[in-house]
């Protein structure tokens, strides 16, 4: 994710996740404007999904091994600090941010929540069993338009996976 300073934040884990290796905690790097590459959070259970708030103050992370979201102060050089729990008792995937602050978030499972800091679900969006939603963006004219990209598992001969959105 990108600040409006020009500062890039990128999020991974080295293990090999596909592969069945056993997690290893994440991390977020910060790449500045003039190519400095350092990392500013250690610890992040399986990160997956950032936004930073308009005002370019927060950075929030999905956790998906932990089952919350993750907020991070953003300092004048870029690091990170203050961290602090966002929402708790998630399973977080592909996040984005509305206009009032509130980030929309996948379950872990079949739906699809809008919570406020503090993790009060404001909304709920119900999708069909077999549709696990892992993208989200907002977008349309008005930005307003919720965007879901969900994976269709079926189990035929072997597993088979579509996206939709």
């Amino acid at each position: 994710v990108v600040d409006g300073r020009g500062s890039i934040y990128i999020n991974g884990a080295d293990f090999d996740f596909a592969g069945g290796e056993a997690p290893k905690p994440g991390y977020i790097k910060l790449v500045t404007p003039d190519g400095e590459l350092r990392r500013v959070a250690d610890d992040i259970q399986f990160p997956n999904g950032m936004v930073i708030t308009p005002d370019n103050r927060t950075l929030i992370i999905s956790e998906s091994f932990a089952g919350r979201l993750t907020a991070f102060d953003i300092d004048a050089d870029g690091g990170l600090s203050n961290r602090r729990d966002f929402a708790d008792g998630l399973g977080p995937d592909g996040i984005c941010l509305d206009a009032e602050g509130a980030v929309w978030v996948s379950t872990g499972g079949y739906s699809i929540v809008r919570v406020a800091e503090g993790g009060e679900v404001l909304h709920r969006v119900e999708l069909r069993e077999n549709r696990a939603p892992f993208a989200l963006m907002l977008g349309g004219p008005d930005r307003r338009t919720l965007f879901i990209m969900t994976a269709e598992w079926r189990k035929a001969d072997g597993v088979i996976g579509r996206a939709h959105v």
